[in-house]
């Protein structure tokens, strides 16, 4: 299948400093791109991946598992980490859990970790069965385009593969039982008003991450795809500011 408009993945090389961003479930690099020019017109490297099954159709995810998606952030935070002397990793809803995960997998490359409404938590009570349901309900409805700003769209499938999301509680597991050997600073991004992710997801994140220096921050004029939505510029520029507090050095950053 061809990738929707919009939603290739997005490489722009810079300077020393890296920033990996994963982007969320059923979406597409659509919904960081200009989280990702920011960070890119601030002089870094960045690197936001498609990950398999996102960014052409629902069928072709229904095919794709937890541990496929997990390998492509990790593939590409291997070979930002050949590029650059400092990385970081950043993401928005699942993206967000598959950033804490390299941190907790690869300690000696991130620097940091930057997170959007990120999803650690079972939201939907078929979940935990959604493997025995797929044959009989191969997609439920999906809610996208969580956004509060008017217009503004975010591209994602219009329905969940059942399949898919069956294989969501093993890396949500995975990254709660690690999440105490996570050492590296992180800074969190949380919508009060989030119709998507509930607030399950940020408790095991300030109750598990007990060994890192965790700051979190409220977006109280968006919904579920902020890095889309009225606070984005306060995502952008905590997420350059967090970078430059954590880097090395400035190198990589314009001053």
């Amino acid at each position: 299948m061809p990738t929707m408009p919009g939603a290739e993945p997005y490489r722009r090389s810079g300077g020393e400093t890296g920033v990996l961003l994963c982007h969320g479930f059923t979406g597409s690099p659509r919904s960081m791109l200009p989280w990702a020019q920011h960070l890119a017109d601030a002089g870094h490297t960045v690197d936001v991946p498609l990950l398999p099954g996102h960014g052409t159709s629902w069928q072709d995810m229904a095919a794709t598992t937890s541990t496929q998606w997990l390998a492509e952030v990790e593939s590409a935070l291997l070979r930002l980490h050949g590029l650059c002397g400092t990385v970081f990793v950043m993401g928005l809803s699942m993206g967000g859990c598959l950033a804490l995960r390299l941190a907790e997998l690869h300690p000696d490359k991130v620097r940091g970790v930057v997170v959007v409404n990120p999803s650690l938590a079972v939201e939907n009570l078929l979940l935990p069965v959604a493997r025995l349901l797929a044959p009989l309900v191969p997609t439920t409805p999906a809610v996208g385009d969580d956004i509060k700003k008017p217009g503004a769209s975010e591209g994602s499938y219009a329905k969940v593969p059942t399949a898919a999301a069956a294989t969501l509680p093993r890396l949500w597991r995975a990254t709660k039982r690690d999440m105490p050997t996570i050492t590296a600073p992180i800074l969190a991004y949380r919508s009060p008003e989030d119709h998507v992710v509930g607030p399950r997801s940020l408790r095991i994140l300030t109750s598990r991450a007990v060994n890192a220096q965790l700051r979190v921050h409220s977006l109280d004029n968006s919904y579920h795809v902020a890095t889309l939505d009225h606070d984005a510029s306060t995502i952008f520029d905590g997420s350059l500011a967090f970078v430059r507090e954590h880097s090395r050095s400035g190198e990589g950053t314009k001053r």
